[in-house]
């Protein structure tokens, strides 16, 4: 079947993607983070998450699934930068429990501070039964595709 150029989904897909990271790269500019990886964000906002929690390193480690010196590198920088600090525990010194400073915070609460605009921004005029159908259609998209990708990894003994 022939689509017309100017509805391709995957052109529309990254066009759209396109937009989304170009402002929040202008957010991430406006805030001080852009001087964060992608994996010290993660790193910031699962903190942020389990602020009420005792995490550490090894805790970062297996949530992201990387290596002690991948997570020590890491964190080694982001206490460098001022976003997080570890603290000795007085049960055990070996312990050190990782927090957000209150910059690591406030960058994070901006983030999602951002992240709320930009899905208010993106379901700005739509219905809420128009919102119903993009996702079912954008969930049955990605099973087509994940289905199509499982029957070739199988026809290759993969899947």
């Amino acid at each position: 079947c022939a689509v017309k150029p100017e509805e391709h989904i995957g052109m529309e897909l990254k066009r759209l993607d396109n937009e989304i990271h170009s402002r929040m790269a202008v957010f991430r500019a406006e805030t001080g983070a852009d001087d964060l990886t992608m994996m010290q964000s993660w790193i910031i906002g699962f903190l942020y998450k389990k602020r009420d929690q005792e995490i550490f390193q090894k805790d970062i480690e297996a949530e992201f699934s990387i290596a002690r010196s991948t997570a020590t590198g890491i964190l080694q920088l982001m206490e460098k930068k001022g976003y997080i600090q570890r603290e000795n525990l007085p049960r055990d010194a070996r312990l050190k429990r990782l927090t957000l400073t209150e910059k690591g915070i406030m960058l994070q609460e901006n983030i999602i501070h951002n992240i709320d605009w930009m899905e208010e921004k993106l379901r700005e005029g739509i219905s809420r039964e128009d919102m119903d159908t993009f996702f079912r259609v954008i969930r049955k998209m990605r099973l087509n595709v994940e289905q199509d990708h499982c029957e070739t990894d199988r026809r290759r003994d993969r899947c």
